[in-house]
């Protein structure tokens, strides 16, 4: 024992011992095993998991556990660390393991489908080169022994050995020049010794006669000169190249790239169109499809060799042909063209493409008369042959022919009269009827030949009158002829054809034909209604003749309609003329007298132009016909105090308050008297019409606010108070009632009285708004937005009070306030106009100029926002674009907005028209 444990160990005895398996060096210290790019093959994986734990457990290392927080729920380590695994434990996993591969199983066909259709769609996008050239490499099994030697032998294109020349320049001799010089001239003279010897340099009989170097050069100059105009190439130049620089870059665009899926989209065609013209050569489509498949895959021989099979299979067939010559060039297209109309000589499209092919005329000429030759019944060729005549007299020719080659074509007819003289157009428009008598453009173009014929200035007014009544009885028997003959077109067709006259300048056509039609298949009750719609409905697509003369027949049927009247008299206002308005207003009014609205309009448009006598005259007839009648009496006061004439207009509202004693008038009377200056004049009628019209909330206000004009607060205070007393529901005499006591300094009896008339008038927005106003003025911002909320808790809709609080909020807030009251108050226009003057703050020019149109179209009879607009316009705008603003608000005649109608009721501003009110009330906006 003693000597056994004397022996030492030797501890480097594993230095000659052999490696265990997987034995990677430094393991045990974390090292792990690696490959470098010397090694031969693919890199070497490091060992796995379990060598390692192999190797660990030899060397008596005990293995790491993770710990709990990294195991894997399914090793069972925790709970069921201690039991035993028994054999149902193994059924179990032999079970989840059997469910698990038949899952994988099921699911492997669609993830390998999948994968292959992902990875097509990766070769689709990105193809390889080897497969781009797949279709050439095949190509190459039919090139021929002859055409390899013939391809040129490829130089050396590396560049490798190309001398860099960076600029360098250096002097030539002066031998180089002088021999490049004479290298390619000769000599025609004899020097002395050639001379002596005959021309040659030695004796004659010499061996030396000849010089065979310079022959063997000049003979190799000849075949160099000749191998160059073979292969293009230039000697002077010095470069040599078979290269059309044109061409070759013409080449290169011509190339396209195709996806791997499309050439297997082509392949698969070409398979399919071989197979359908092998199967069936007479089908024509078939020939043409697979000629289309070629020239899309960029194989145009082979697309043209098709097509001339598929024109061998099918000669009749017209589309083969013309799909063979649009894929040749023009001189081959017009050999096949030709070749086709020997098979298809009664093709009209065949001869109209070789026609089409021609360039100069006198050929398309002669090939369309060719063709009329063939095809003497065809429109279309007749057609194209007129329109290259460039003569009328030819083209005359040539249409007589045509009608009596074809009498059942209307087009010729109507151009064949179209370039007759009237009385030869009309002879040729009666043989046209005759020969076609289910035609009603030719009683149309009959009508308008006639109708032409009459507006010819030599005519007199009676000889003009006479020859329309014609045009009338001309469409009037052609729609009696159409009906014998079963033509029975509808009243819309009639309609768009009396539209088509109107637009082809023959409006007295247009007119006959309403007049002939525009009562078919109408109920007797409908007919008004639906005539009222037509006008309207041609107006809107700017067919105003037609509209005027729908209202005109309407006005025959019926005469008496006063709303039928004031359409036709605004139709003439807004598209007519003075002369015509007035003529139509003369004869409304004869129609209906009763109509005091169609009196008015008619002595306005007389005072609008000047004939200040004939409005006078106008009214009197209005008088006589309408003696009690309110607004006649007060047209003709306007009418006089317009015109200076102030005692003449003073003596007509004394008789008009005898003969139509209404309230209205002693209201205008005390007006009168208040503009002129007489204020106890004013008083005294007002009192007169209060004890008549007690309940006529406008005098009461008027009385008032002459009494605060003459600073007369107690009078002004119990004419507002007997005003409220009598008329509670008037909102304007309790607005005008506060703003007396606020005028006086009175606030709390101003609040008072809002309050009272808020509890007598409720919901009313005019009151709340006045009553923040109030609270404003007096009390701050603080308690107006307090009453401004009540206001829009009671009127949840008022656009007022929806303005009043977009411009109570902070800069910041008010778009999106806006939004809400745009919401709330259903587009009201005062709102609209507020969100323009937003935008105009944040400089949205375009925007505010939109939002501003949109508010003055949603109601054009608010002042402010026309005021608002103009002073935009002053600003941003172009003067153009300032005076349409002007010219609209003149047209539209506001009369309301509260900041309209304070300038507007201003004593200052009696008189003025609406464009100095307008300019008056954007200067006084703020």
């Amino acid at each position: 024992m003693s000597k056994v444990a004397s022996i030492k160990p030797n501890k480097l005895a594993f230095l000659s011992m052999p490696a265990p398996p997987s034995y990677v060096a430094g393991l045990g210290r974390g090292a792990s095993g690696f490959t470098t790019r010397s090694d031969i093959g693919p890199a070497r994986e490091g060992p796995s998991a379990e060598v390692v734990a192999e190797a660990q457990m030899r060397r008596g290392e005990e293995m790491e556990m993770d710990s709990e927080a990294y195991q894997d729920p399914d090793n069972e380590m925790g709970l069921f660390a201690g039991t035993v695994y028994e054999a149902d434990d193994e059924e179990a996993d032999k079970i989840y393991e059997g469910v698990d591969q038949a899952m994988d199983q099921r699911r492997k066909a669609r993830r390998e489908a999948r994968e292959i259709e992902e990875q097509k769609a990766i070769r689709a996008q990105r193809p390889k080169i080897q497969q781009q050239f797949a279709d050439l490499k095949r190509a190459l099994s039919v090139v021929s022994d002859a055409e390899w030697e013939g391809i040129p032998e490829v130089g050396n294109l590396t560049k490798r050995r190309k001398v860099r020349d960076f600029g360098k320049t250096y002097a030539v001799p002066d031998s180089v020049i002088v021999g490049d010089r004479d290298r390619g001239g000769f000599e025609n003279a004899l020097d002395p010794r050639q001379q002596d010897y005959g021309g040659f340099e030695t004796p004659a009989g010499s061996e030396a006669l000849t010089n065979l170097v310079e022959m063997g050069q000049a003979r190799d100059k000849v075949l160099s000169l000749k191998l160059d105009q073979i292969s293009g190439t230039s000697s002077i130049s010095g470069s040599a190249t078979s290269v059309d620089p044109k061409g070759y870059l013409t080449d290169l665009n011509s190339v396209v790239l195709k996806s791997e899926a499309e050439i297997g989209d082509i392949k698969r065609a070409r398979m399919l169109f071989d197979s359908l013209v092998k199967s069936n050569p007479k089908h024509a489509p078939g020939w043409i499809a697979a000629a289309c498949v070629e020239e899309h895959a960029g194989r145009m021989v082979a697309a043209r060799k098709l097509i001339k099979a598929g024109c061998e299979h099918c000669p009749k067939s017209e589309d083969v042909w013309l799909e063979a010559a649009r894929l040749h060039n023009t001189q081959d297209a017009k050999i096949i063209l030709a070749n086709a109309v020997q098979h298809c000589p009664q093709s009209v499209k065949i001869w109209l493409t070789a026609a089409n092919l021609e360039v100069e005329v006198k050929a398309k000429k002669r090939v369309l008369r060719k063709a009329l030759e063939s095809i003497p019944n065809s429109v279309r060729l007749w057609k194209e042959t007129v329109n290259l005549e460039s003569s009328a007299l030819d083209a005359r020719i040539l249409l007589s022919r045509a009608v009596e080659v074809i009498p059942q074509s209307v087009e010729l007819w109507l151009a064949l009269a179209r370039l007759e003289t009237p009385a030869q157009a009309k002879a040729v428009l009666n043989k046209a009827r005759k020969a076609i008598p289910t035609s009603h453009e030719i009683w149309i173009a009959a009508g308008r030949l006639l109708e032409q014929e009459a507006e010819k200035p030599e005519k007199t007014k009676e000889e003009r009158a006479q020859e329309l009544e014609v045009v009338d009885k001309t469409i009037e028997m052609g729609v009696k002829s159409l009906r014998q003959h079963q033509v029975l077109l509808t009243r819309e067709q009639w309609l768009k054809e009396a539209e088509k006259c109107e637009e082809e300048a023959s409006p007295r056509t247009c007119e006959a034909i309403i007049k002939a039609t525009v009562g078919m298949e109408l109920e007797e009750e409908d007919r008004y209604d639906t005539w009222l719609g037509d006008a309207e409905s041609a107006e809107s697509r700017g067919r105003i003749g037609t509209a005027r003369a729908i209202i005109a027949y309407a006005l025959r049927v019926f005469p008496d309609r006063k709303a039928l009247w004031r359409r036709a008299a605004d139709l003439e206002k807004a598209h007519g003329t003075r002369e015509s308005l007035e003529e139509i207003l003369s004869r409304a009014v004869h129609y209906c007298p009763q109509a005091e609205v169609l009196w008015l309009m008619w002595a306005k448009e007389k005072w609008l132009g000047g004939d200040v006598p004939g409005a006078r005259e106008v009214l009197e007839k209005a008088f006589i016909v309408n003696p009690e009648s309110e607004v006649i009496w007060l047209a003709a006061v306007k009418l006089e105090a317009e015109n200076n004439e102030l005692n003449v207009a003073r003596e007509l509202l004394i008789r008009a308050r005898s003969v139509a004693d209404t309230e209205r008038i002693w209201m205008k009377s005390a007006v009168f008297e208040r503009q002129q200056g007489q204020f106890e004049t004013a008083l005294a009628t007002l009192s007169t019409a209060i004890s008549k019209y007690p309940k006529f909330a406008k005098l009461y206000m008027i009385q008032g606010q002459i009494h605060e004009s003459q600073k007369d607060y107690p009078a002004a205070r119990a004419s507002y108070a007997a005003g409220i007393k009598a008329c509670p529901k008037e909102i304007t005499l309790w607005i005008l009632a506060s703003r007396l006591e606020e005028k006086d300094n009175k606030s709390i009896k101003a609040r008072a009285l809002l309050d009272k008339a808020r509890l007598v008038n409720p919901a009313n927005e005019l009151l709340w708004a006045e009553s923040v106003g109030v609270e404003e003025r007096s009390s701050g911002p603080a308690q107006a937005k307090v009453i401004l909320s009540r206001g829009l808790q009671e009127c949840p809709t008022s656009g007022i009070l929806w303005s009043m609080a977009i411009w109570a909020e902070p800069r910041p807030t008010r778009k999106a306030r806006s939004v809400d009251a745009l919401k709330k108050s259903l587009d009201d226009p005062i709102i609209i106009c507020t969100v323009a003057r937003l935008f105009w703050a944040e400089r949205k020019i375009d925007k505010a100029r939109q939002w501003f149109s949109r508010a003055v179209a949603t109601n054009p009879d608010l002042g402010d926002s026309w005021a608002w607009w103009l002073k935009f316009e002053r600003q941003h705008g172009t003067p153009e674009q300032q005076q349409e603003v002007i010219e609209k608000c003149v047209q539209a005649e506001p009369h309301h907005s509260p900041v309209w109608q304070s300038v507007a009721k201003d004593m200052q501003n009696t008189g003025k028209n609406t464009k100095q009110l307008l300019e008056l009330v954007a200067a006084k906006l703020e």
